[in-house]
């Protein structure tokens, strides 16, 4: 059963959780995977509601976001375990099956092809409306420094040298997943 919210009554909640981590979760073709986010953005672009997630060129799920063109991000609520973000931001969906090794249960979305997650029980369903590279010579030299050192191979994860590709997802649909 799904509980449908305003968003932005609910907004505390999730930009709270973001820097301890939320999932975005992709659907592209048969193929699911969750990564977990510490940075991201909600508020309101062309007077629309969206969610801004930043997705470094290097991980597994950008081109399979590329690809779909919609997301839902997965904000831990209540009782929700905090191993699950634990496990999905460190393991590449490359290589895992992070649903299939966490036991997730996936709920069918409403509006988009990616699916919900029973346990990050908070979703906001989302079509990408515009992506972005970041720029990295506009990015000031101690962030660039302590963010992106050049020093580190970008294509595990836990390395930062990529950019971020900044994905403006419109919320379409949010709700809390309930037993």
């Amino acid at each position: 059963m799904k509980k449908d919210i305003d968003v932005f009554e609910y907004a505390k909640e999730i930009t709270q959780a973001i820097p301890q981590g939320v999932l975005i979760t992709t659907k592209a073709g048969e193929r699911v995977n969750s990564m977990t986010i510490g940075w991201g953005h909600l508020g309101v672009i062309w007077q629309r509601p969206v969610f801004i997630a930043f997705i470094r060129e290097g991980r597994f799920t950008r081109p399979l976001l590329d690809e779909a063109g919609e997301f839902t991000i997965n904000v831990p609520f209540g009782k929700a375990q905090k191993k699950i973000t634990a496990y999905c931001g460190t393991k590449s969906g490359k290589n895992v099956d992070k649903v299939k090794e966490l036991g997730l249960t996936l709920v069918e979305s409403e509006l988009v092809k990616a699916p919900a997650i029973k346990e990050l029980p908070l979703t906001l369903e989302c079509k990408v409306l515009y992506r972005q590279l970041q720029d990295k010579a506009a990015i000031p030299a101690d962030i660039l420094a302590s963010m992106y050192p050049e020093d580190k191979d970008s294509t595990n994860c836990g390395c930062n040298r990529d950019a971020h590709v900044a994905y403006y997802g419109e919320i379409v649909k949010s709700y809390i997943i309930e037993d």
